[in-house]
């Protein structure tokens, strides 16, 4: 499942909190559903990136064996193609990916 996520709060700390309350319980719904979770973080500054990693952490080691992930970005067509990776990757789990549809998109 792609869960967008966005928008949020500017400041880190308002967002994080905006995040627990506004999207946290339909991400464990989803993951309590059986379902592998992909979130969609809209574009933000380095400030967000702590506190985002930790969330996609931390669901994914509560909810194992199901896989867990998050993307950030703005570019719809890295985000398919990331996501379109992802669903490929078994073994890929936890982990934070920032996009910035520049790199090797047609490569993914």
């Amino acid at each position: 499942m792609i869960l967008r996520v966005g928008p949020l709060a500017v400041n880190p700390l308002d967002a994080a909190a905006q995040f627990h309350a506004e999207v946290l319980p339909a991400a464990r719904a989803a993951l309590q559903g059986g379902e592998e979770l992909t979130l969609v973080f809209a574009p933000a500054d380095h400030t967000h990136r702590g506190w985002r990693l930790a969330v996609v952490q931390e669901l994914a080691r509560d909810h194992a064996p199901l896989r867990v992930n998050a993307l950030c970005g703005g570019d719809e067509q890295a985000i398919v193609a990331a996501a379109d990776w992802l669903g490929r990757a078994p073994g890929v789990t936890g982990q934070y990916l920032p996009l910035d549809a520049k790199g090797a998109g047609a490569l993914v």
